[in-house]
């Protein structure tokens, strides 16, 4: 197994321990969460370049990149609907649009036909993690001026997450004509 691979799966081994702090009692838990969870998102920065400049992307990595990514985002949204400080809704809007454009993707790869990252895709995932670090740092510092930074960033990511969706499907219609029945 090769080092970018080794990095994704520590992202994924960093998201019960994220939870953990999260859901602890100690003073300040939701700030050493916060840490945890921008050090295991930087991870898939690192992860991919380290892939692309050594060469060293593999299928495996393919895989389970954009599933930890996933992971991460989902287990914090979902935690944090259990905490009361991210509404259900948008969580589900989040979730069904992941789950939407995973499905379009297996099934373009079924035909042969990989569907990149667009800078769409690359602007939503951002606004999703600074959107949940705001959260978790509960809007500090912003909150001594009564600036509403992490409900701001919240709905930027909920906007961008419906229109990179709505991007990908409409970019690669085609796909939904191949192989018809």
């Amino acid at each position: 197994m090769n080092l970018p691979n080794k990095i994704t799966l520590i992202r994924v081994l960093m998201i019960p321990i994220f939870m953990i702090v999260l859901f602890s009692s100690s003073p300040n838990s939701n700030y050493i969460a916060a840490i945890i969870f921008a050090v295991a998102a930087l991870t898939d920065a690192l992860d991919g370049h380290i892939a692309r400049s050594r060469n060293q992307i593999t299928t495996f990595g393919k895989f389970i990149d954009p599933l930890a990514d996933k992971l991460l985002v989902s287990a914090a949204l979902i935690s944090m609907v259990q905490l009361g400080t991210v509404p259900a809704w948008i969580v589900v809007v989040i979730i069904a649009r992941e789950f939407t454009i995973t499905g379009f993707r297996i099934i373009a790869a079924s035909e042969g036909i990989t569907i990149a990252a667009s800078p769409l895709g690359k602007i939503k995932t951002t606004t999703q993690l600074i959107a949940i670090i705001a959260i978790l740092i509960d809007n500090f510092p912003f909150k001594y001026i009564n600036f509403p930074f992490h409900t701001i960033m919240l709905y930027a990511a909920l906007f961008f997450t419906v229109l990179s969706g709505i991007d990908y499907l409409y970019r690669n219609k085609q796909v939904f004509g191949s192989g018809e029945r």
